[in-house]
């Protein structure tokens, strides 16, 4: 039990470090919006779980890149190829995700927002 309360510990940690970075605090803005939203929609539950989950999915990938950027930082200053290499993937990974949740959003709420209208 005191393995699972130091993990936690470290994982809320994780996001209050986050939020110091511009693109991770606009996800967690982000999910702060959707997640209500996606609770609002008249859709089901299924389809309400993939809205949220694609909504994290993006935050999730994003902590990853911010990850990898700082363990790059970390390494050094200079400039290298595989340094260049390794941020672009990471930034790709979040692109790749935010276009699956485009999608996701596009296909679930926009017709659900559209049965709103009168």
């Amino acid at each position: 039990m005191q393995r699972l309360w130091r993990a936690l510990f470290f994982s809320f940690a994780g996001l209050k470090d986050a939020w110091k970075e511009p693109a991770c605090r606009l996800e967690l803005v982000g999910i702060a919006i959707a997640i209500p939203v996606a609770m609002w929609l008249p859709v089901s539950r299924v389809e309400r779980v993939v809205l949220i989950a694609s909504a994290l999915l993006v935050l999730a990938v994003e902590l990853l890149n911010t990850s990898i950027e700082r363990t790059v930082d970390r390494i050094g200053a200079e400039r290298h190829e595989l340094s260049r290499r390794a941020k672009d993937l990471g930034s790709a990974a979040v692109f790749v995700t935010t276009v699956i949740a485009a999608f996701v959003w596009g296909a679930l709420a926009g017709p659900a927002a559209l049965s709103l209208l009168p």
